[in-house]
C-alpha cells in the first residue's frame, strides 16, 4: 500500500482525511506530526478536513496499550484520530463510522463480519462499531457520563449547559434561542477549571421533547463543524434528562444531515451514514513543499 495514498470521506459532512496505514510504516509518529496534520486539513493549500484518521493496527500505535489496557487483544484496529489543529482526540462518533466504512471498502474486513460489530481501539477506549443492513453504520459509544454543569459565553450571553463525557468532554446547551442565529465563528468561552483540556460545545433546540433535537456544535481544536457524533450523543442524553427520561431514541438533526441516538440503561448507540468521497495520492510536489 502506497505511503502517499489518501482518502477523503465524511459522516454527515463531518469530514476527514483518511490515511490507510495497516502496518504502521507509512505514517509513523515521526511523519504524522502536528504540522503535517495541519497541512493535510488546510482547506486551501491541503486536502481539507475537520481532522485526520489513520487506519492502523493497534499493535503499531505507541500509546494503544496505555489507553486500551486488557482490551488491546480484542482491538485489531485503532482509530488514530487527530484534530485539524494537530492535537490528538479521544473519540469521534462520525469518524469511527467512516473508519469502519474504510476498513470495508479497502478490503481489510468483510462487511458481513461486521453485522454484530467489531472492536476498534480509540484514545477514549475500545468501541464496538458495526455495519447495518441499510448501508449505514452504528457504534456503541458507551454510557454518557455527566460531570457537572457549566456555562458557554457567546456574544455577551451566558448559556447554561450540562457537562457530559462521551469519552471526550462536551457541554450540551439546551436553549430556546434559534441555533441558526448564533455566531460560532469564534469558540464560546467556558470554565477552564471544569474543562481543562477544552470542550466541544453543542447548542441544542428541542423539536419534540425527548424525541427530536437539532444542534450546531463548536468543536475544540477545529471550530464549528457540520456534525459531531459524540456531540449528538451528549445532546440526546441532555434532551432525555430534560424530558424526565433516562432511556429513549432521539433523532438528531445537524447541519450535515441526520443521526439517530438510542440511550438505554447500559450504553448509547449512535447510527448514521458514512461516505468515501475520493481516493488518491499525495504528490511529491506537495510533500516536498
Amino acid at each position: 500500500m502506497s505511503a502517499h495514498r489518501v482518502l477523503i470521506g465524511h459522516g454527515t459532512e463531518n469530514d476527514f482525511v483518511v490515511l490507510p496505514d495497516p502496518d504502521g510504516t507509512g505514517w509513523p509518529e515521526s511523519r504524522l506530526d502536528a504540522a503535517m496534520v495541519r497541512r493535510l486539513c488546510e482547506r486551501r493549500a491541503g486536502l481539507g478536513g475537520d481532522g485526520v484518521l489513520r487506519v492502523v493496527r493497534s499493535v503499531h500505535v505507541p500509546d494503544a496499550r496505555a489507553v486500551l489496557g486488557e482490551a488491546l487483544g480484542r482491538c485489531e484496529w485503532f482509530m488514530d484520530h487527530r484534530n485539524a489543529d494537530g492535537s490528538t482526540a479521544e473519540m469521534c462518533g462520525n469518524g469511527i463510522r467512516l473508519f469502519l466504512h474504510v476498513l470495508v471498502t479497502e478490503g481489510l474486513v468483510e462487511r458481513a463480519a461486521c453485522a454484530d460489530g467489531i472492536w476498534v481501539g480509540t484514545r477514549g477506549g475500545p468501541r464496538r462499531v458495526g455495519a447495518a443492513a441499510d448501508g449505514r453504520y452504528w457504534v456503541d459509544m458507551g454510557p454518557a457520563r455527566p460531570f457537572g454543569a457549566g456555562d458557554a459565553h457567546l456574544d455577551g450571553t451566558s448559556f447554561p449547559g450540562r457537562a457530559v463525557s462521551m469519552g471526550n468532554p462536551h457541554l450540551a446547551v439546551l436553549t430556546d434561542v434559534d441555533v441558526d442565529t448564533l455566531d460560532l465563528t469564534r469558540a464560546p468561552a467556558v470554565d477552564a477549571g471544569l474543562f481543562p483540556d477544552g470542550v466541544n460545545v453543542e447548542f441544542v433546540n428541542v423539536v419534540e421533547a425527548g424525541r427530536h433535537v437539532r444542534l450546531r456544535v463548536s468543536e475544540r481544536g477545529v471550530g464549528e463543524t457540520r456534525s459531531c457524533g459524540t456531540g449528538a450523543c451528549a445532546a440526546a442524553w441532555a434532551a432525555l434528562e430534560a424530558a424526565g427520561a433516562t432511556t429513549g431514541t432521539v433523532t438528531v438533526d445537524v447541519p450535515g444531515g441526520r443521526l439517530g441516538v438510542t440511550v438505554d440503561q447500559r450504553t448509547t448507540v449512535l447510527s448514521g451514514p458514512a461516505v468515501v468521497v475520493a481516493t488518491g495520492e499525495l504528490t511529491p510536489e506537495w510533500l516536498g513543499s
